[in-house]
């Protein structure tokens, strides 16, 4: 299905809008409040450029909600069941965020910008609402705000080299999640090793939305000798690598333990966080589902479909697929999905409703690309 997204003031343009349209930008979507670009018209080219080049992407979308004060980390202990005891400045961590139910609600980055600063770059659910009420509500002595930060992603494997063109060889010491504010031609910014793709790359926060239009331009012509092009996050690689996108995927009941994300979570650590009481007891009682990857029968998919699609075993409902295309990599239709645990079995048979049509479909794990 093919409709027009109307464009008003209730969605915010990132500030890189005006360039994307420039290069040919053809498809968006809503994510965080912000118009999200999804596609420049050739998803064959964009697809390619990420596995055996260098794309850019516009990833404003990715939110930062951050607090500041003395309480700063001490806030977010009691925000994530992840162990902060080595949290340091310059270097990210990936952190679960649930509900006092233990119920998942986003999956930010972690960045400690200072000792008393702290951001969360979010995924698709109004946190900053979360964290501002906790915050209020128990008396933590932090302001909460919304910082002036839109990130540009870089990625693939020439990510790395083109990077190193604009910013010097000290990028080649960041390790994964690292970060490190500075300069390009005189635009602030945070350059950090992240992305949402297994290719590689690094994540530029803009610090100036004035200069979203000089940020795209720099990155475009030092990458020309790359072939760099313009895309977004990519549905199929994130299908092939089993990334998880929270909206997408979760649903009301669903916790980390479901989507393998208990290395993130330390039950055992002298401290209290939100849920931790939950978690313990779901931990205790064993996980019904689990996030798994499918392949399936039958012709090729030419476009994804727009619903989560119901996953039966002999008639039972079992659980649902959440995303499906078709992968080139892997010459099969895939999808990832949520089942319960008895049936999310390598190699269980079981057969996908995509509303219109049926299609048998086996269990595999993730990621489906290695």
């Amino acid at each position: 299905m093919t409709i027009s997204l109307s464009i008003g003031p209730q969605n915010r343009k990132s500030p890189f809008f005006k360039s994307t349209l420039q290069d040919g930008l053809t498809s968006a979507s809503i994510y965080n409040h912000m118009y999200f670009p999804t596609s420049y018209g050739d998803k064959s080219a964009e697809y390619d450029r990420l596995l055996k080049g260098v794309a850019m992407w516009d990833v404003s979308i990715e939110r930062q909600v951050a607090f500041r004060g003395r309480d700063a980390v001490k806030f977010a202990r009691y925000l994530t069941g992840r162990n902060l005891d080595d949290l340091q400045i310059g270097q990210g961590k990936y952190i679960p965020l649930c509900d006092y139910q233990g119920k998942l609600i986003n999956d930010p980055i972690l960045l400690q910008i200072s000792e008393d600063e702290i951001w969360l770059s979010i995924a698709d659910s109004d946190i900053k609402l979360w964290v501002s009420g906790i915050a209020g509500s128990l008396e933590y002595r932090v302001d909460v705000f919304e910082p002036d930060a839109s990130p540009l992603a870089v990625q693939g494997p020439l990510a790395t080299p083109l990077i190193a063109d604009l910013f010097g060889e000290w990028v080649h010491d960041l390790k994964f999640f690292g970060f490190r504010e500075t300069k390009l031609k005189g635009i602030p910014v945070i350059l950090a090793r992240s992305g949402w793709s297994k290719q590689g790359g690094f994540e530029i926060y803009l610090l100036d939305s004035n200069l979203g239009e000089n940020l795209w331009a720099e990155v475009k012509n030092a990458g020309a000798k790359y072939n760099i092009g313009p895309g977004a996050p990519n549905y199929v690689e994130r299908l092939e690598s089993g990334l998880l996108s929270f909206r997408t995927d979760c649903d009301e009941y669903s916790n980390p333990f479901e989507f393998n994300l208990g290395r993130f979570i330390d039950l055992d650590q002298n401290q209290e966080f939100i849920g931790k009481a939950a978690l313990q007891k779901i931990k205790q009682t064993g996980v019904k589902r689990e996030f798994v990857g499918l392949q399936i029968d039958g012709p090729r998919f030419n476009s994804p479909p727009e619903d989560r699609s119901s996953i039966y075993s002999e008639d039972n409902y079992v659980g649902y697929a959440s995303a499906a295309a078709y992968s080139p990599r892997l010459n099969s239709n895939i999808a990832v999905g949520v089942i319960n645990t008895r049936h999310a079995i390598d190699g269980n048979e079981v057969v996908v409703d995509f509303s219109d049509h049926k299609r048998d479909a086996r269990v595999t794990p993730l990621p489906m690309f290695r």
